[in-house]
C-alpha cells in the first residue's frame, strides 16, 4: 500500500537514497532539503519527488509541515562535529543539538498532530551506533544521538496507544561523506600544536579509523525502506546487524 513519506535531510546521503528508493516503489515522497540550492538540484535530478526546502532549525520552514498529511516521517537530517569535550567550543555543541535534537523534535511535533487525528502513522528516527556508545573526540555527536535515543524511546511508548509507531535506526560507519567531514571537523578550530603528542595521535587515529573501510550506504537505504513498509517495528534497528558486537573489541581498547 502506497504511503506518503516525508524525509528530512534528503539532499544527500541516506535521505536522498531513501527518497529515490521509496519513490521507485510507488510511495509519494516529500523530500526536504536544508537549502534552496539543494532543493533546486534535487528537483532537476529527480522530478518524481516532491521537493520542499525545510531547514529543520527554521521555525517558519518547520511550520509548513503541519499542513501536510504524512503517513511516515523519516527524521534523517543531522549535523556532526568532533572535538575533545573539555575544549570543544560550546557554540559548536549547541549547533549539533539544535539540529539533531531540537530540530528533530520540532519536525516531529509539527507532523504528529495529523497522525494522532487519524490514529495512524510511523516516525522513524535516524540515530547512530553513536547513540548507544561513545568514544574520543566524538562526544558532541554522541551526546546528541544519546538524546535522540531517549526521545525516541519515550515517544514510542507515549504514541503507541494513539496508533503511531516510533522506531530508531542505528547505522554504523557508512560511506556517505558525512563521517569524513565530521571526523575532520575538529581541526577547523583545534591546532594540532596546542595538544600534547599522545592526544594528537589518538584523535588522528580515531579519525582515520572512522573514515577507513566504510560500508555501502545502500544497506541503510534498504533498511529504511523495510521500516517504512513493515507492519511492526523493533525499538532499535542496528545496521548492519551485529554492529554492536563487532565494535566491542574497540570499546574494550578505549
Amino acid at each position: 500500500m502506497a504511503k506518503t513519506v516525508m524525509i528530512t535531510g534528503a539532499g544527500s546521503g541516506f535521505g536522498k537514497g531513501a527518497a529515490l528508493a521509496l519513490a521507485a516503489r510507488g510511495h509519494a515522497v516529500i523530500a526536504t532539503t536544508e537549502t534552496d540550492d539543494q532543493a533546486t538540484a534535487l528537483r532537476a535530478e529527480a522530478p518524481q519527488l516532491r521537493v520542499e526546502k525545510v531547514d529543520i532549525t527554521n521555525a517558519t520552514d518547520v511550520a509548513k509541515i503541519g499542513d501536510w498529511d504524512i503517513d511516515v516521517l523519516i527524521n534523517n537530517a543531522g549535523a556532526g562535529k568532533t572535538g575533545p569535550m573539555v575544549d570543544v567550543p560550546l557554540d559548536v555543541v549547541r549547533h549539533v543539538f539544535e539540529v539533531n535534537v531540537f530540530g528533530t523534535l520540532a519536525v516531529t511535533q509539527a507532523a504528529a498532530p495529523k497522525m494522532i487525528a487519524k490514529g495512524s502513522g510511523r516516525i522513524i528516527i535516524v540515530s547512530s551506533i553513536a547513540g548507544v556508545m561513545s568514544g574520543p573526540s566524538f562526544g558532541p555527536y554522541s551526546m546528541s544521538k544519546h538524546a535522540l535515543e531517549a526521545m525516541g524511546k519515550a515517544m514510542r511508548v507515549e504514541l503507541a496507544p494513539q496508533g503511531i509507531d516510533v522506531t530508531l535506526i542505528n547505522p554504523g560507519p557508512y560511506n556517505t561523506g558525512f563521517n569524513d567531514s565530521m571526523a575532520d571537523s575538529m581541526w577547523e578550530w583545534f591546532d594540532e600544536d596546542s595538544l600534547n603528542a599522545p592526544a594528537t595521535e589518538l584523535f588522528q587515529m580515531i579519525g582515520t579509523m572512522v573514515k577507513t573501510d566504510q560500508m555501502d550506504p545502500v544497506e541503510v537505504v534498504d533498511r529504511l525502506v523495510e521500516l517504512v513498509e513493515a507492519d511492526a517495528t523493533d525499538e532499535n534497528n542496528f545496521v548492519p546487524p551485529g554492529i554492536i558486537e563487532a565494535m566491542q573489541p574497540q570499546r574494550a581498547k578505549g
